[in-house]
């Protein structure tokens, strides 16, 4: 218990204390009884009030720490790995980046052709900011995308306001090309694994479209 919590229950019961001290008829016990719901009403608001205070600071501390999640772990799928140049030892170079060291190109990016696919869909996603969606891009029947390769439509590099920051991407193998691909470039996606679950759905309306996916996570640090 804090001690701001301690004091507050304390001098709530000398409080009620004192009225039940200084009561001697049965109007001044009325008055304690009702002093005494007072003050629990009091203790219990300012409770609530000290613990909402606790848990927004803890929220905002855990913002704070980097870590990358598979979104699609446990989504049944099956998985094939991924591999970029521009990844090393988990972090992305600052070639990639948007920012002055950087020259805002798509990373490297290759991986073993998935049998029955024909057509892939790339996405890279900071995990750290809600997933915003720094690459998408639909149709690629490429497997080895050299550096530079997404469009400056498809394609923005990190860009983070300052510290550490994940960058992931995720490539689905899909049995049949899709039209249209959910996901708001250059922006926050907060229903990112809603929107790449729909890639299950074919544009002729079966399921079962998507046959695999990659995952490749990776840190991008801002140093100024």
């Amino acid at each position: 218990m804090s001690t701001f919590k301690k004091t507050i229950i304390i001098g709530s019961m000398i409080c009620v204390f004192s009225f039940i001290a200084t009561g001697c008829d049965n109007n001044q016990n009325d008055k304690v009884t009702d002093e005494q719901v007072q003050t629990t009403e009091i203790i219990e608001t300012t409770t609530e009030a000290v613990t909402e205070g606790n848990t927004e600071v803890t929220t905002e501390a855990a913002t704070e720490e980097v870590t990358s999640v598979d979104l699609f772990k446990d989504s049944g799928l099956s998985t094939f790995e991924l591999s970029s140049e521009d990844l090393q030892e988990g972090k992305w170079n600052s070639v990639i980046s948007n920012l002055d060291d950087g020259l805002n190109v798509s990373p490297q990016l290759s991986w073993e052709g998935v049998s029955e696919a024909t057509s892939y869909v790339v996405y890279m996603v900071d995990s750290s900011a809600g997933y915003w969606l720094h690459w998408k891009s639909k149709n690629v029947t490429e497997t080895n995308l050299s550096q530079g390769w997404a469009s400056e439509e498809e394609y923005i590099g990190p860009y983070p306001p300052g510290g550490t920051h994940s960058y992931d991407i995720y490539v689905f193998a899909l049995r049949q090309p899709v039209e249209r691909v959910k996901g708001t470039f250059n922006t926050a996606n907060a229903i990112f694994y809603d929107n790449a679950m729909e890639l299950d759905i074919a544009d002729d309306g079966s399921t079962g479209n998507i046959i695999s996916y990659g995952y490749l996570p990776g840190t991008y640090t801002r140093e100024d």
